[in-house]
């Protein structure tokens, strides 16, 4: 694979790997399972987090660059985040709400994988508009892109923290709670949405990503651990694999979604749906963003949103927590 545009640290990480694979032997080209390096990766039961993961194991793409994997589902970023910080996962992925956590120096980026679209706040049937949200009991799954996504839409309609009663609970909560009536609004997102239309049919979308574009973009991305992200070998390893994968998706969607749907025991029905709520990106649309300043746009526009959301006491350069090389 060509890497273009890309950063002298980032070449570097490339060549240490492609030198240590250069030297093993193996049937097609990968390492022998002696040699394998062990990696520990996190990822979230949807089509955003679960993809390149489907594609890497089924075109064996793990073992081709000297690497045996052990994939850990999580319901969100922030556990992966905690599971990085307590040395029980070295690799994961994290939606948009969850960049604040790299970006406080919990973790590093090593890779964007895509523009999301997924998130957005519900109401209960009869709250038609955002302002209605004013005093009632709102469900949200704290410093994840469900909470980006209601903080956002109440700057909005003008309300404050205060004109709500937020509720922390997991996402898997929310769908319960919102089914059962027990919570007026929620910040979430598909395909977990899609479970709840299933009790609320008549439930109220009042804000998605895509009304605030003129604002900020929504990347999800994957991250490593402080630790194994100074592990330039490794994660030079790890990098390789997801932007094969990336191209792979890029180049068959449609099997793409089959893997992910067998991968997740999901009907490809509803895992190529779930695909239509972001925008994948492949290798070289990853590079023309690093090189030519986007992907600094974007993480700064985020860092701001999250000073001014109090999850950061200030706005860091991109540089210090984007480990994946050709940042501008």
């Amino acid at each position: 694979m060509t890497f273009s545009r890309t950063s002298r640290s980032f070449l570097a990480i490339a060549a240490a790997s492609l030198l240590a694979l250069s030297g093993c032997g193996g049937g097609d080209g990968g390492e022998s399972g002696a040699d394998l390096t062990e990696v520990n990766f996190g990822y979230i039961a949807d089509y955003n987090g679960a993809s390149l993961l489907a594609v890497a194991d089924d075109q064996k793409l793990w073992a081709k660059n000297g690497l045996e994997v052990e994939a850990k589902v999580f319901t969100n970023g922030p556990l992966q985040i905690t599971a990085m910080n307590a040395g029980d996962l070295d690799y994961g992925y994290i939606g948009p709400g969850a960049v604040w956590l790299p970006a406080s120096g919990k973790a590093k980026i090593v890779a964007l994988n895509s523009l999301g679209n997924a998130d957005r706040v519900i109401a209960q049937a009869g709250i038609t508009d955002l302002s209605r949200l004013k005093g009632k009991k709102i469900g949200v799954p704290e410093g994840t892109s469900g909470d980006m996504i209601l903080t956002l839409a109440l700057q909005k309609a003008g309300l404050a923290a205060t004109d709500v009663e937020r509720v922390p609970m997991d996402a898997a909560t929310i769908v319960t709670a919102f089914g059962a009536g027990q919570i007026d609004a929620a910040g979430i997102w598909y395909p977990l949405l899609n479970n709840i239309k299933q009790r609320k049919p008549d439930l109220v979308e009042l804000a998605k990503n895509a009304d605030f574009a003129d604002q900020m973009a929504f990347p999800t991305a994957f991250v490593a651990g402080n630790e194994p992200a100074a592990d330039t070998e490794k994660t030079g390893k790890v990098l390789q694999v997801l932007r094969e994968a990336m191209d792979f998706r890029a180049q068959n969607a449609d099997t793409t979604i089959a893997l992910t749907a067998k991968l997740l025991n999901k009907s490809a029905d509803d895992v190529k749906a779930d695909a239509a709520n972001s925008e994948m990106l492949d290798s070289a649309t990853l590079d023309g963003y690093l090189a030519d300043g986007t992907v600094t746009k974007w993480l700064t526009g985020m860092g701001d949103y999250f000073v001014g959301a109090g999850k950061l006491a200030n706005n860091p350069a991109p540089s210090t927590y984007y480990a994946g090389g050709g940042l501008q």
